[in-house]
C-alpha cells in the first residue's frame, strides 16, 4: 500500500511556479543594404540523374552483386498474366524471372 505525500499549505508558497510574462514580439528591421530575395529557380535534372535519384529512394540492395530488389505491383490482363505464367512453368523459372526476361529484351540503350 502506497503512502499519501503531506497536503503542503497555502503558507509554504504557491504550488505551481509563475511564469514570466511574455515580452513584446522583437520586430526584425530590414536594412537598406539588404536586397530582395531572389527566386529559386528550379533545376530539372536529366532523366539518367532523376532515375538514379529514384532507385536510390526506392530500391533495396539485392544478394546479388551489382543488382537490386524493386518491387511493384503490375495490373495485367488475365490474358497476358497467364501467357507469362505458362512461359515461366515451360521454362522452370518463376515468373519474376520471365518479366525480367522481357523487360530487358525491351531495354533499349
Amino acid at each position: 500500500m502506497s503512502r499519501r505525500r503531506p497536503r503542503r499549505d497555502a503558507e509554504d508558497g504557491p504550488e505551481q511556479l509563475a511564469l514570466p510574462t511574455p515580452s513584446a514580439p522583437k520586430t526584425m528591421s530590414t536594412p537598406k543594404t539588404m536586397s530582395t530575395p531572389k527566386t529559386r529557380t528550379r533545376v530539372i535534372p536529366a532523366a539518367e540523374q532523376a532515375a538514379r535519384a529514384y532507385i536510390a529512394r526506392r530500391a533495396k540492395p539485392s544478394v546479388v552483386p551489382g543488382h537490386v530488389k524493386l518491387a511493384f505491383t503490375l495490373d495485367l490482363p488475365r490474358e497476358v498474366a497467364e501467357r507469362l505464367s505458362a512461359e515461366a512453368i515451360r521454362e522452370g523459372v518463376n515468373l519474376e524471372a520471365v518479366v525480367v526476361d522481357v523487360l530487358t529484351k525491351g531495354h533499349r540503350s
